[in-house]
């Protein structure tokens, strides 16, 4: 977690920006630390980022459209020199809070990693809004955000004490991923890593009502409805289900390796799914869109396996953390990028 005077100089940045807007990384994780930030604020505007690996200068139309005096980039682990130089050019602060363990400095950044600061898995940005935010009443959202990015906050407990509902029996709970998948604070964190994927119009609003929601019996009730929202999370889940049962035809004895194509870009939910149910193989979950291949990894220490294969790729890049990891190359060389791991792995 952040030392005092971290979380101290983030309430100051938030208590000076008047126009802020929040880029936030295209996952719950993301999603969860705007909606709090946002809330205990009370102004802003929020922005999902789907570029990889950094934030693409076509977001600067919207910096200059929403007229921000103040950017806060929460849980995107690369900014790009080239945003940070636009930003620097029109004046404007940018607060980057993360938890990646990636070393990139940028010269008048203000940084605050929870990396950087004891475990190398630092806590996530969820976690890291609700430790400044402080707001019992959005310890549901926080709850979510964490889950989410496989990590059981400390406040868990108090959570089950006050949404019984939404837990489940205290021995079925000893994982992060436990709560993801089996109980209903799980399932509305799936849901939102689904509603995500939906249009900007659609992601905007399901941040606006997030932004007013009291409780997760409302967003459960709006997931169950016919709202873009719900009908975005039925839509998704019943492809979700077909490409899970698909992928377990995949197994051997190390290695779990799919891929897959098609309009859909789910990897990192797919990967994680296959991760819990086998913890002890290397997880590889391939989307590949005829040109570029985004590839979702996980496993024990997949971090440093990707770092030995990568570079034998041109223009492959990727990152992440220990245990899970994001990757991009080019789709000629999916099968060789296969071989390789398999060939590290042994």
């Amino acid at each position: 977690m952040l030392d005092e005077d971290g979380i101290r100089e983030i309430k100051e940045h938030l208590e000076n920006a008047q126009n802020p807007v929040f880029f936030y990384d295209n996952d719950a994780d993301g999603l969860c630390s705007y909606i709090i930030l946002r809330r205990y604020l009370g102004r802003g505007r929020g922005v999902a980022i789907r570029t990889h690996p950094d934030i693409d200068l076509g977001y600067m139309r919207k910096v200059q459209e929403l007229k921000a005096d103040y950017i806060f980039v929460l849980d995107k682990p690369s900014l790009g020199e080239k945003f940070v130089r636009e930003m620097d050019n029109m004046g404007i602060p940018i607060v980057w809070i993360d938890h990646h363990d990636i070393d990139e400095n940028h010269k008048g950044v203000f940084s605050y990693n929870s990396s950087k600061q004891g475990s190398k898995e630092g806590e996530p940005v969820t976690r890291i809004c609700y430790e400044v935010t402080k707001r019992k009443e959005d310890m549901w959202i926080a709850m979510i955000g964490c889950i989410a990015d496989n990590h059981l906050p400390d406040f868990h407990e108090e959570f089950a004490k006050r949404h019984r509902d939404f837990w489940g029996a205290k021995k079925e709970i000893k994982r992060p991923f436990d709560a993801y998948y089996k109980t209903g604070i799980g399932l509305l964190a799936r849901a939102l890593a689904f509603g995500l994927k939906d249009s900007i119009t659609n992601v905007v609003a399901l941040q606006n009502f997030l932004v007013s929601c009291k409780s997760p019996d409302e967003l459960m009730s709006d997931m169950d409805s016919y709202s873009s929202f719900g009908k975005k999370y039925r839509e998704i889940k019943k492809k979700y289900d077909f490409l899970i049962k698909k992928s377990r035809q995949k197994n051997d004895e190390k290695l779990l390796f799919f891929s897959y194509s098609g309009d859909l870009s789910i990897s990192s939910e797919i990967s994680n799914e296959l991760y819990y149910h086998n913890p002890d193989k290397i997880i590889v979950v391939a989307y590949d869109n005829g040109g570029v291949v985004n590839i979702s990894l996980r496993g024990k220490n997949v971090r440093d396996l990707i770092e030995k294969v990568l570079p034998e790729f041109e223009g492959a890049t990727g990152g992440g953390h220990l245990d899970a990891v994001g990757v991009r190359v080019k789709s000629k060389d999916l099968e060789r990028f296969k071989e390789g791991l398999k060939e590290k792995i042994g």
